[in-house]
């Protein structure tokens, strides 16, 4: 009945919302009915950073200028900050309705190395550590803005693990000679993990937490806008998170409009996008190379989710991810539900998976009107397409979560159509890995080709899969691994009858 409601709600606001908008041309000829975004609109009113006092150097501290400029915007009822070129180090910005931070082209926001400046002044959690702000944060806002071609740098690497075996000598040694800990990587005898605790002092980086694996938790993210409506992140260039680095949670009328993200592959937790429970939005011309995943679909966990509300109503089109852990990905979390996800005419090269969708019991959620099509993927490492209902979280260092409700909240991915796809080389074609008495069912793969793979088709429990029109090497069977399914036709053949 939840999802009745939804729908109805959204196909309402969709055909109510028929004034043509600077984004309207992206919602032509779509596979199903997908609510428009709306433009966010700023007060006129503008004024410059070193009004307040700000000097661009790079070394002086500039948080208080934008603590004042804030709070005269505020006072004057919204409008635009305009960050001039130069190098502008501070602390965190926590952002206020009805404003747009606005960053010239040559322009960089450089975040603190300071840790405590970041540090919530709330009571302890359970394991000892507290939240950290966001670099950039804000919460229950209404029209806020990031917009210009400047750039926000999280200094990540003051903040981040590194995993021994995934990055050069040169990294490592550089990481050795700030100091730090290191501890085995897992059972390995051979690979360490360094954290950055216990620093050089003469860096003047403080710890916040008892012990390297506590302040491991307390990463902040780069950009963190939660609970508000009317959101506009617009062509900035986002590097170097401690975290995630664009993590907007429950908004609705989001857009994000040609935003470039980088960070290094090596990157722990360094997530592009994570849009978590958002109802409306749109992703367009971005482009991305970091180290996790690229845009990837959050949908919160267990009740929580649910009562946040599905993520719906979004599209997602001309974008490009390179190197990534997935293209477009779905989860692990996402209890409250899809609901009407367009990705069309993206771009992913390099990345170890295309499109990847990943949760397990106690963490997932419901699928509706899933389209994925017009897509070009290059190089992919591992799978072109994953569907999996048995991924472990984890962090570095650390093992799986234990603290979901593995009773309950099993990934029900269904009702998803990949489309108009081509992959030129990829490890593995398709791997679906759905779980006992919970099959991945009802998946449609039309008109899609896959070369130059070492490996074909791998599934277990999964049901109503139709691969339609497809071109998947090896020839002319491509299924690898078929267990534990039904109801299967490659190209109109059932892989058990096939010879």
């Amino acid at each position: 009945m939840q999802r009745i409601v939804f729908s109805i709600l959204a196909l309402v606001a969709a055909i109510s919302l028929n004034a043509q908008t600077k984004y309207s041309h992206y919602y032509t000829n779509l596979p199903c009915a997908v609510e428009q975004v709306k433009e966010v609109v700023i007060p006129e009113y503008t004024v410059t950073l070193t009004d307040f006092g700000a000097v661009g150097d790079g070394k002086t501290d500039c948080s208080e200028a934008f603590a004042a400029a804030l709070e005269h915007l505020k006072k004057q009822g919204g409008g635009h900050l305009v960050v001039p070129n130069g190098t502008w180090l501070t602390g965190p910005i926590k952002l206020i309705s009805n404003f747009d931070l606005h960053l010239e082209s040559q322009a960089t926001i450089l975040f603190s190395t300071n840790k405590e400046l970041y540090v919530q002044k709330n009571d302890s959690l359970r394991d000892g550590s507290k939240k950290c702000n966001a670099c950039v944060y804000g919460s229950k806002l209404e029209n806020v803005a990031i917009t210009g071609y400047g750039t926000l740098d999280g200094q990540g690497f003051y903040w981040r693990p590194i995993k021994q075996k995934k990055v050069s000598e040169d990294v490592w040694n550089e990481a050795l000679g700030m100091g730090g800990i290191t501890q085995a990587d897992g059972n390995s005898k051979k690979w360490l993990i360094w954290y950055p605790f216990n620093l050089d002092k003469k860096l003047n980086v403080p710890n916040i937490a008892s012990d390297a694996i506590i302040q491991e938790k307390m990463r902040p993210h780069l950009v963190n806008i939660t609970d508000s409506k009317n959101v506009l992140v617009e062509h900035v260039h986002l590097l170097n998170s401690p975290k995630f680095h664009l993590v907007p949670t429950r908004v609705q009328n989001l857009i994000i409009d040609g935003v470039n993200i980088r960070c290094p592959h090596w990157a722990q937790n360094g997530d592009a996008m994570d849009p978590g429970n958002i109802q409306v939005a749109l992703i367009v011309n971005c482009n991305i190379s970091c180290g996790d995943d690229g845009i990837c679909m959050k949908g919160g966990v267990g009740e929580k989710g649910v009562a946040a509300g599905p993520q719906r109503d979004f599209l997602i089109c001309n974008d490009t991810v390179y190197r990534a852990h997935g293209g477009f990905v779905i989860g692990s979390e996402f209890s409250g539900g899809m609901q009407r996800l367009v990705v069309k005419d993206c771009r992913f090269e390099g990345t170890d998976i295309g499109c990847r969708f990943k949760s397990a019991p106690g963490r997932g959620g419901w699928c509706e009107d899933i389209y994925c099509y017009d897509i070009i993927m290059k190089d992919i490492v591992e799978s072109a397409f994953l569907i999996s209902s048995g991924y472990a979280d984890k962090g570095a260092g650390v093992s799986a979560t234990d603290s979901d409700n593995k009773e309950a909240f099993f990934p029900d991915w269904s009702n998803i159509t990949f489309r108009n796809i081509t992959c030129i080389g990829s490890k593995q074609a398709v791997d679906i890995q759905g779980l006992k008495g919970k099959p991945v069912h009802k998946i449609l793969f039309d008109n899609v080709t896959i070369i130059g793979n070492k490996n074909g088709i791998k599934m277990e429990w999964a049901e109503d899969i139709t691969f339609d029109n497809c071109n998947i090497n090896p020839k002319p069977m491509p299924v690898q691994e078929y267990k534990k399914c039904k109801n299967v036709l490659y190209n109109g053949v059932d892989p058990d009858a096939a010879e």
